[in-house]
């Protein structure tokens, strides 16, 4: 088994994140999953969450993911977001505003793409 697994994040419009890790934590939607070198092959649809990336090097990346899919083969990780934000390009003031506004606009996505982006940033 190795002991490392090569991620590539990709959002719709960019490339996000990419290179070496021993952990990977993402929502799907059946749950919470951890992806380790050697994990066997998966493919899955991820929900909004945040993603935890633990970098060979010892140090993590977050990043706030909204939809999108996970596959794992060849201790290779793909993760295809809708749209993903690593947690310090997030603009905190920007998000509790767009929190607060989809909350009193009932825009239930708004809120949840909210959401996602602050805890990515308190999880970073």
């Amino acid at each position: 088994m190795a002991a490392e697994l090569h991620v590539e994040l990709v959002a719709a419009d960019r490339s996000v994140w990419s290179g070496e890790a021993t952990l990977v934590v993402a929502r799907t939607a059946s749950g919470d999953i951890g992806v380790m070198p050697g994990h066997q092959p998966l493919l899955g649809v991820l929900e909004s969450g945040p993603v935890t990336i633990r970098t060979t090097e010892g140090s993590t990346v977050v990043a706030a993911v909204h939809g999108g899919f996970i596959s794992f083969a060849d201790n290779k990780l793909s993760l295809l977001a809708e749209i993903a934000e690593l947690a310090d390009e997030i603009d905190v003031k920007r998000a509790e505003r767009a929190l607060e506004r989809a909350k009193s606009d009932t825009d239930g996505a708004a809120g949840r793409r909210a959401d996602v982006r602050l805890r990515a940033v308190a999880a970073g």
